[in-house]
Parts: C-alpha cells; structure tokens; sequence
C-alpha cells in the first residue's frame, strides 16, 4: 500500500471546481464563533461539491488567516455569501422551493438515518453557534430538524463534525437519485 500522489488524486482546480455540477445542498452556517470550525467546513464543502455555503451573524468570512489554516484554501473554491439574519435568509430560501433543516435536537427531531431529501429538491442544512445551537428564533420556518442518532455520554458533536456527518448522509442519498 502507498499514498496516492496529488498528481494520482487528479484534483480539479478551483477554476474547474467553479464550473463543475454541484451537490444540490446549501449548508447555512448560524453565529459559529470558532473560524477553525467555519475553515473546516468550508474544506468539507469544496470535497462534497455543496452548492453555496452562508455565514450568517457572528461567523467570521474570508479572507480571514485562522479561517485559512483549516480551510486549506477552500475559500476560492466554495461560492459562499455572508446573511445577517439567518432567520430572513431561511424564509428567503422557502419561498424559492428549498427545503431547509436545522441540525438541531427538537421535540420533533428527524434521525440522521431516517432522514431523505427530496428527490429534485434542494435541501439546506443549518448548523448552529458551539453552545447554544440554531437560533430558536430560526426553528419556526424551518421545514424540520434532523438530529445525528449518539451513544455516548455527551449531548451533541463538535459544530464542524455534526455539518460534515449530515453533509455526507445527503450526498450520499443524492448521488443515487
């Protein structure tokens, strides 16, 4: 066994990257206050294709140097837009047809393994600040809220790894549609 080189991974350049068929899946990211959780989902972003990225709030933006050291350039990959209110940019993406979840432990929480897109449907993903989750003031337009079924003794994930296990679930769903 050998590590392939990057020559052998035959990686896209941004440029390409740009222009290639995306994921139809908005990941919206809800005052995240650490830039190494936001850089990091940036890099999950730019592996699985996602359509657009959304920092909203407090979430830092590039060009930022600690977003960068985890975002390993996935910043000049990734289209992305910066929303003050979450909550406006939800409503926003409803009226244009696009299911939205909050990654979010409800009284009414879809499980991560029950939970499908909608066939021919975009689906976006909200993903919350590191101690207080989604906004409540953003639950109620909201189509639902998908929860990552756990076996452990603590309540929830680390923000940037939650995005990435619910990034790969819907991928993987819609790459059989």
């Amino acid at each position: 066994m050998k590590k392939l080189s990057m020559e052998e991974l035959h990686r896209v350049s941004a440029e390409e990257f740009h222009k290639q068929d995306k994921t139809p899946l908005i990941v919206i990211l809800d005052n995240v206050r650490s830039m190494n959780n936001v850089g990091s989902i940036f890099r999950t972003c730019d592996g699985f294709a996602v359509e657009k990225l959304y920092l909203c709030g407090i979430t830092a933006c590039p060009p930022n140097k600690e977003i960068a050291k985890t975002a390993l350039g996935a910043t000049e990959s990734v289209d992305w837009e910066y929303a003050e209110d979450t909550a406006t940019l939800v409503q926003r993406l409803k009226a244009e047809g696009v299911d939205v979840y909050a990654l979010e432990q409800t009284d009414s929480s879809i499980m991560l393994d029950q939970f499908q897109p909608t066939a021919g449907k975009k689906t976006a993903i909200i993903a919350g600040n590191e101690l207080f989750g989604v906004n409540d003031s953003v639950l109620p337009y909201c189509n639902g809220a998908i929860e990552i079924p756990q076996k452990g003794t603590k309540h929830s994930f680390n923000v940037s790894i939650a995005t990435g296990i619910v990034i790969w679930h819907i991928f993987n769903i819609l790459q059989k549609y």
